[in-house]
């Protein structure tokens, strides 16, 4: 009689894990029937057993260091492809960044990889060649932004429930090396939810230096050591520059980067912007008024490009040293804050271009445009409606792809971690959208489903690479990493990462490392996709 119940419990565990949740509601029902209800009671001992087992195991969980085990994988296993689609063939993309002075080398300093935000990579990604992927566990800690120091290794701002913590992390293991606890989140009256909360602890950058320069929630911007005199992992604040004095106590610090002069530009929730000077440690503020949600990127030119929720700007420094605008141009903000976006208005870093060009979204009814202005004067040159009536909205970076192109990712419907559980989706899509002849138009439409994937491209390669999400009737959430031919807009291949809400990226950048394997982190750890070592 038990070994019958004990075969019949592990036949029905095994459907569970092959087919998912809704062999697992099947399973569950059938409990309302009181002879199978009598057949399966357990003993105490039984009983006793498994409560030792799972107290164990979340013993084990919780005292293990960071990234020593797998993200723990979800049910329905052979319901979803593992792999889909064949190896691309390498297609280079010529699409030439300038090196920013103040920053460590371009594809390596920040979120969107460069002073300009093209979210490009001048080196490859995976070709989808036999792909593995690896995982790491972190528990409830997310890492939004990585970068990568002079000795390959990843350097990880972090988020858990009580606030930012800076890692730095072995590139193969992905577990933390040096760990820096910074201040914790504090209630600012924002009125946000923890996973929607941008401040001081969503971006960084890597200065020329190998310092992660960030803001904090005590309205500070510190720069931190990656390593000590011998090279070794070593995370030390070096310099801090106290702004509690120019930003109040209900405002915060959102986003910050150097211009070519190294000044520390920095943007506030409530729209604040400035800059501190790293010699004399004198800030400088200019009062935009309208808040600020996003990123910026700066030019050669020693204009910084910021985005609020009504206009584009352009900034720069008067005569007397003190921050001025050059331009602004404002754009449709749409009648309200669209599902998938963090603020009412752009949810692009504004994207400059080889061109003379800059490119953001807009939040337009009942379609969002692809705008392109001119960074000199900030003239509207053409704008492109994309998707779908009352399906468009964007809250990621657009992907740059040639000197006029841009990708654009189709975020709207996400309204957080549950809308994408028992196999649902958001309606996504991607398009490729260029300017020519001063006439913008559509080059390529995917139908990809990237609920808030940072997409990025390899230049190498000529692949954009987007981290995306199946529908499932069986209520199955399986994530992938996929390859979009940036000339084509096909889909080249794409690789199962994982099963379940654990594996959800929300909002994470897709990252490059220097040895063309990618790096996308989620909710609960960090994932990394590479392909085969060919043998030689």
């Amino acid at each position: 009689m038990r070994f019958r119940r004990s075969l019949a419990l592990v036949a029905v565990a095994l459907v569970v894990w092959a087919v998912g949740p809704l062999a697992l509601l099947l399973a569950l029902g059938s409990l309302a029937v009181p002879r199978v209800r009598r057949w399966l009671r357990p003993t105490w001992r039984v009983v006793a057993g498994w409560t030792a087992s799972v107290a164990v195991l979340v013993g084990v969980v919780v005292l293990l260091p960071d990234g020593f085990l797998p993200i723990p994988p979800g049910i329905g296993s052979l319901a979803t492809p593992r792999y889909v689609g064949s190896p691309a063939t390498p297609q280079p993309i010529d699409l030439r960044v300038p090196q920013h002075p103040r920053l460590a080398v371009n594809g390596t300093s920040a979120m969107h990889n460069d002073g300009w935000s093209t979210d490009a990579y001048a080196g490859p990604g995976p070709l989808g060649e036999s792909p593995s992927v690896d995982t790491a566990w972190y528990g409830g800690q997310e890492c939004a932004t990585l970068a990568f120091d002079a000795q390959g290794r990843l350097i990880a701002l972090c988020g858990n429930i009580s606030g930012p913590v800076l890692h730095v992390l072995d590139p193969e293991t992905m577990r933390a090396q040096d760990t820096l606890e910074l201040p914790a989140r504090r209630d600012n009256g924002n009125d946000k939810l923890p996973w929607e909360n941008l401040c001081g602890g969503s971006y960084f950058f890597l200065d020329d230096q190998d310092r992660a320069v960030t803001a904090t929630t005590e309205r500070a911007i510190v720069a931190v050591t990656t390593a000590d005199g011998r090279g070794e992992p070593d995370l030390t604040i070096q310099t801090s520059y106290d702004l509690s004095g120019d930003v109040p106590e209900d405002d915060c610090l959102i986003a910050l980067m150097p211009d070519w002069d190294g000044r520390i530009w920095f943007g506030t929730e409530d729209g604040r912007v400035g800059f501190v000077d790293p010699g004399t440690g004198k800030v400088r503020l200019l009062e935009l008024g309208e808040e600020i949600a996003n990123s910026f990127s700066v030019g050669e030119d020693g204009g910084v490009y910021v985005v609020t929720v009504e206009a584009l700007y352009k900034l720069g420094v008067d005569p007397a040293g003190r921050p001025t605008v050059r331009w602004r141009t404002i754009y449709d903000r749409g009648t309200e804050q669209k599902d998938g976006q963090l603020s009412r208005g752009s949810g692009t870093t504004p994207t400059i271009l080889p061109s003379g060009l800059v490119a953001i979204t807009d939040n337009a009814d009942p379609k969002m445009n692809v705008q392109f202005y001119t960074v000199h004067g900030g003239d509207l040159v053409c704008q492109q409606t994309v998707f779908e009536d009352g399906e468009s909205a964007s809250d990621n970076s657009l992907v740059a792809v040639g000197p006029s192109g841009v990708v654009v990712e189709n975020n709207y419907g996400y309204t957080g971690p549950l809308r994408t559980v028992l196999g649902r989706a958001t309606p996504g899509g991607f398009a490729r959208v260029d300017v020519v002849d001063g006439d913008c138009g559509v080059v390529w439409t995917n139908d990809q489903v990237a609920p808030t994937s940072v997409a990025k491209v390899s230049l190498a390669n000529g692949l954009v690479y987007a981290y995306t999400k199946r529908r499932s009737l069986l209520g199955v959430n399986a994530w992938y990493f996929t390859a979009i031919d940036a000339r084509t807009g096909r889909t080249a291949f794409s690789v199962r990462t994982g099963i379940g809400s654990m594996f959800n990226n929300h909002y994470s950048a897709v990252t490059l490392g220097p040895d063309g394997s990618a790096y996308v982190a989620t909710l609960t750890g960090m994932v990394r996709i590479r392909d085969r070592e060919r043998s030689s």
